[in-house]
């Protein structure tokens, strides 16, 4: 979802700019845009659409400066416009960049139109930038300008800003979205993720909630929430600038199919001591806060949400932990209630989810005492504000449909089952097994991924497809619901997930010899249910694409089509095994279909407002 470069430099910033809002595509948006002073006067460019036409429009009327800001957007407040699309400017001299959702931007309109103000679009974005130059009149810069204006604004946001009177500062500042400041040489930049700054730094600070940051060529001051001159600590990052790159590949999301095994080796790495799962893994307190829970309560959003139901299974048939999980844009608002020693588990790509981070503080307000949480990113706000975390080592995930993100948080779920399990009721030989399931993993997966071409061909019957209908049952029913979230994602088919056992409560009225079913079939307890089940599609008509365990060798005939998966004597890595085939169907139906893989329409990688 929306991001944000900036930048103050002695060199002119429109080629960083530029390059850093291609870095940020991956995120989603519909509109991009930037503006830079020069000889104290905002230039400004934008254009709907790609950031290829941004550049166009810039090579066609260029435009130069030593401080500016960029902008992609997605639209929340205005359809896709030029009008709408950032940088927004007050009165040719106050420019900003925002992303984040002000909830009281109504109600300062109405008081601004009436002091004058006009208004040229419908984002709630354009409050901000006239509130700070009202504020201008009675401040002595525009750090104050800013710091003033703050109060005034509900919601959350980040920010970028620069004014045509003071050509040598650049202001960021940030509540509820994340901002990052990239420390160069004489010079400093802004972005909403570290991705967009690789090429000119590896050096960031992370701000934090409340956080104010004056920043000038040889200078940058922060101030706190409470307006007080902080140090944030320069952290380098372990990305390097070729991570965001497709290599080889056609699109981001089939190298990241392809990265998986090596994700899940380095998400693995390090955390066993000669072959036993060590609790710090999870954070220094971890074995303090394990020896207390009673109980978990998972919340999370879309794919990071199906990890979590497949932890729920693992949470009580493994360990004999109770578990629940909510969505987490459900979970405040239905007056949950936190038991006494309940572990909150938060699992998100990003870290930044804003309804996960949202549940998190609402969990803790509830006296949740104890948080973890499952992410990809070290310095992220989930990190923060959580007592334990686990990082997830995937490396940077462009595709807006998540593969190895998925995968690695499994992989980190599982592991979290066996720390906190061995506490319950998983006896040590269980650990054994599950341990050496989780090192045969990257083989396995590498296995799978010689199924591209027969899934391939497969992909070709689904080109004139409108619906599909995914089943799996046991802890295989959350990969269904993700192989049906993947296919709708990315080549916009109509896909539902369904327990198999489910089928006779009415999704057989859907059934006829146009619809695709495809059945997940590992070789485990509920195989003879699951036989029953497919037994009713196949005596409808319905096509049936199975996914299944090769050690059960059964063959096709004109209703079946069978994709033999290797097999596995672990099942508790079995739902991980399954989604490689599902994420690699999906991804060649959308080729097909000739839709955006990487950044199907209406999506967002990280999604920062509610």
């Amino acid at each position: 979802m929306c991001g944000i470069v900036g930048g103050i430099a002695q060199r002119n910033v429109v080629p960083i700019l530029i390059e850093g809002l291609k870095r940020l595509e991956y995120r989603g948006y519909d509109s991009a845009g930037l503006a830079v002073i020069d000889k104290n006067t905002v230039h400004r460019h934008r254009e709907v659409g790609k950031v290829i036409g941004l550049q166009a429009l810039i090579k066609e009327y260029p435009i130069r400066g030593n401080v500016g800001i960029a902008h992609t957007r997605w639209a929340t407040h205005g359809k896709p416009s030029t009008e709408n699309a950032h940088p927004h400017i007050s009165n040719n001299s106050v420019a900003i960049v925002h992303n984040g959702i002000i909830e009281n931007h109504q109600k300062l309109k109405n008081e601004q139109e009436k002091k004058g103000y006009q208004f040229n679009s419908e984002t709630d974005t354009e409050v901000i930038v006239h509130q700070i130059h009202e504020q201008l009149s009675d401040s002595d810069n525009l750090l104050d300008a800013v710091k003033k204006s703050l109060p005034f604004l509900q919601g959350a946001y980040a920010l970028g800003v620069v004014h045509n009177n003071e050509p040598d500062t650049l202001i960021a500042c940030r509540q509820g979205s994340p901002l990052v400041i990239g420390v160069g040489i004489e010079e400093y930049f802004i972005a909403s993720d570290v991705a967009a700054l690789l090429p000119v730094t590896r050096r960031f600070i992370f701000l934090e909630e409340g956080d104010i940051a004056e920043i000038k060529i040889d200078s940058l001051v922060i101030y706190d929430a409470n307006e007080n001159i902080v140090e944030r600590e320069i952290k380098e990052s372990q990305l390097s600038a070729q991570s965001s790159d497709k290599g080889e590949y056609r699109h981001y999301m089939l190298k990241e199919i392809y990265q998986q095994p090596q994700a899940v080796r380095e998400t693995l790495e390090g955390n066993f001591l000669t072959n036993v799962l060590q609790d710090s893994a999870f954070g220094h307190q971890a074995a303090e806060i394990f020896d207390n829970i009673k109980a978990i309560q998972i919340i999370a959003c879309g794919t990071s949400y199906h990890a979590g139901l497949v932890a729920r299974y693992w949470f009580e048939k493994l360990a004999k932990v109770p578990c629940n999980i909510d969505i987490a844009s459900e979970f405040r608002y239905r007056s949950p209630v936190i038991a006494e020693n309940t572990l909150i588990i938060t699992i998100s790509q990003s870290g930044e989810t804003a309804d996960t981070l949202a549940a998190l503080k609402e969990a803790q307000k509830l006296g949740a005492k104890y948080s973890l949480t499952i992410c990809n990113v070290a310095e992220s706000s989930l990190t923060r504000e959580s007592d334990l975390s686990f990082l997830t080592k995937a490396g940077a995930e462009i595709g807006v449909a998540s593969t190895k993100a998925f995968t690695t948080q499994l992989v980190a779920l599982l592991m979290l089952v066996m720390a906190i399990g061995r506490r319950f009721e998983l006896s040590e030989r269980q650990e054994e097994k599950i341990t050496t399931a989780l090192f045969s993993l990257p083989e396995k997966i590498e296995r799978v991924l010689k199924l591209d071409q027969p899934i391939k061909d497969l992909s070709e019957q689904f080109t004139e497809k409108q619906h599909a209908l995914f089943l799996g049952r046991g802890t295989h029913y959350p990969i269904a619901m993700e192989g049906a979230l993947k296919l709708k994602e990315i080549s916009y088919i109509h896909a539902e997930a369904y327990p198999a056992g489910e089928l006779k409560h009415g999704p057989l009225a859907l059934i006829d010899n146009d619809m695709p079913v495809i059945i997940i079939e590992p070789n485990n307890s509920l195989l003879e249910k699951l036989k029953s089940n497919m037994q009713e599609v196949s005596a409808r008509g319905g096509q049936l694409i199975v996914f299944m365990d090769e050690s059960l060798k059964a063959s096709e005939d004109e209703n079946t089509q069978i994709i033999n998966i290797p097999s596995i004597t672990a099942n508790e890595i079995s739902p991980i095994i399954y989604t490689i085939p599902l994420q690699l169907l999906s991804y060649h139906v959308a080729v097909l279909k000739g839709t955006d893989v990487d950044q199907p329409r209406n999506l967002a990688k990280s999604v920062t407002v509610e």
